[in-house]
């Protein structure tokens, strides 16, 4: 019990490295708004969590943080001029309604941050999808003047991009403050994977579903540009790591994760390239929810499975033993000894 409660420890820091590593590039380009954000989903995020442990009667311990991170995934899904408010309880829902209503962290069904999003997609579908150009940088209470759409949805309407390559990978184009950053989400994905803090399964589902989809069915001109614009685009790359490769959410085996994560990718790739909708992976991956919780309840059958011929083969074993001991002839030395 020692090794797990500090092994979720560690991932629950290697993951904020990470997400702090965005939130740098995020204020880079955004400016001190972006980290004002990033500050208050995690204070409400924090507030809620410390309220409803009280509410339940529940101590709080260093292994409830997770709930930082969740909220900076929250921050990094959004504009840097998203209202504050709406921040506040976007990150206060997904706290209570998303996760402690369904027994906290250790019972999870729902990615907290991406069922926050979704909460925000249906009732703020404007201010959730208007964005600043990139270095546009705003102070703690600025308001920007001009907003426009992101790359995402220039590409979904258009089926076509005015950036480099370069700027792809720096980031450099409008969208969600940490989704954009393609580079830095890459070395993320690498360094979460080989600590074994994300599963490896989910993640390649995910990213080689929507490469082979956008190859077998072009979203652009060319299929390499369509491989390439749909994987650094709607999110996919961001909701890869954070999202549907969340070890607390995802199948255990890496198998069962794989398939999960191409069915997320798959289901959200058509309703991108068929309604132009924006970052459909984050609503595909609540909506996607009784498929995880399928491949769990199917693991802890195999794992029953597994436990019950184990016990099985060693009660045979010893049976077997016995056996043997009890059919050994006797020999001239033993009855000998009995006289």
């Amino acid at each position: 019990m020692l090794k797990k409660v500090k092994r979720e420890r560690f991932v629950w820091l290697d993951t904020m490295l990470t997400l702090l590593t965005l939130e740098l590039m995020a204020y880079f380009y955004y400016g001190p708004r972006a980290l004002a954000l990033a500050a208050v989903c995690v204070a409400f995020s924090l507030a809620a969590e410390i309220v409803s442990f009280r509410l339940m009667h529940r101590e709080f311990t260093a292994d409830d943080l997770t709930c930082t991170s969740d909220a900076l995934i929250i921050a990094l899904a959004l504009p840097s001029v998203m209202d504050y408010r709406i921040a506040a309880i976007a990150c206060v829902f997904a706290v209570v309604a998303a996760k402690n209503v369904f027994g906290g962290r250790i019972n999870m069904i729902f990615s907290p941050a991406a069922a926050a999003y979704t909460f925000m997609y249906t009732s703020w579908g404007r201010e959730l999808l208007q964005f600043t150009e990139p270095h546009v940088r705003l102070g703690v209470f600025d308001k920007a003047d001009d907003l426009v759409s992101s790359a995402s949805y220039t590409f979904n309407v258009s089926r076509n991009m005015d950036h480099t390559d370069f700027e792809l990978l720096m980031g450099n184009f409008s969208g969600p403050c940490g989704a954009v950053s393609i580079l830095l989400l890459a070395v993320a994905a690498v360094i979460l994977i080989l600590r074994r803090d994300i599963s490896a399964g989910a993640f390649i589902g995910t990213v080689s579903g929507t490469a082979a989809l956008a190859y077998l069915a072009p979203a652009a001109n060319f299929r390499s540009d369509s491989v390439k614009y749909s994987l650094v685009t709607n999110m996919v790359l961001f909701a890869a790591v954070y999202i549907v490769s969340d070890k607390r959410i995802a199948p255990k085996r890496n198998y069962y994760a794989f398939f999960y994560g191409l069915f997320i990718a798959m289901c959200s790739y058509i309703i991108v390239l068929t309604t132009a909708r924006e970052n459909a992976i984050m609503l595909v991956s609540v909506l996607f929810t009784p498929v995880a919780l399928g491949f769990k309840n199917l693991e802890k059958r195999i794992e029953t499975a597994e436990k019950e011929a184990a016990e099985l083969a060693a009660q045979a074993e010893a049976a077997a033993e016995v056996s043997a001991e009890n059919a050994a002839p006797v020999t001239a030395e033993e009855v000998s000894a009995d006289e």
